[in-house]
């Protein structure tokens, strides 16, 4: 997808609302999309991928095995794992780990495989404001400084649970 290639910020359907993303390689627009949402980078982000082999560069191997095995993907189920050697600050923010998704929104996981990447996924929202439902809100809100993906969103009327996978700890319902 050209826009994702050139750096650029999109907005697409995930399962509960609409996300901000882009290709977590490029890190002018990762923190394009932190300046957009006005969040800290020390907070990290989430990546959401339609295949493993999107997410083996990020995180460390017997973490993707373990997530793998766990039984929680596909599906809104965002799970942190130790973040690989390779992973960028800019994706983990100040932790260790890196919170990850296998989703089963096709809108997602179409994107995801004509990019041939993880993405970021992040609310498209301000920190602390509402998840917007609708492209036209979120085109509202962002203007120009974002190419929107139409599409339907997920049934999910919350963004996904993020949940440690290591100590079982849930740290978003």
């Amino acid at each position: 997808m050209k826009h994702l290639a050139s750096h650029q910020v999109i907005a697409y359907p995930t399962e509960s609302c609409y996300g901000l993303g882009c290709d977590p390689r490029s890190r002018r627009a990762v923190l394009q999309i932190l300046k957009l949402k006005r969040r800290p980078q020390a907070k990290g982000l989430i990546l959401i991928a339609s295949h493993p082999r999107q997410l083996a560069r990020y995180v460390a191997k017997d973490a993707l095995r373990a997530a793998l095995a766990s039984g929680f993907w596909p599906g809104p189920v965002t799970l942190l794992l130790a973040a690989s050697k390779q992973c960028p600050p800019w994706l983990r923010g100040q932790h260790a780990t890196l919170a990850v998704r296998m989703t089963a929104h096709q809108p997602v996981v179409r994107l995801c495989r004509k990019h041939g990447s993880a993405l970021v996924s992040t609310s498209a929202n301000r920190s602390g404001q509402r998840s917007l439902k609708q492209a036209r809100q979120v085109q509202h809100v962002f203007g120009r400084q974002v190419r929107v993906i139409h599409g339907k969103i997920g049934k999910a009327d919350r963004p996904s649970v993020i949940r440690d996978l290591v100590t079982g700890q849930i740290l978003r319902h």
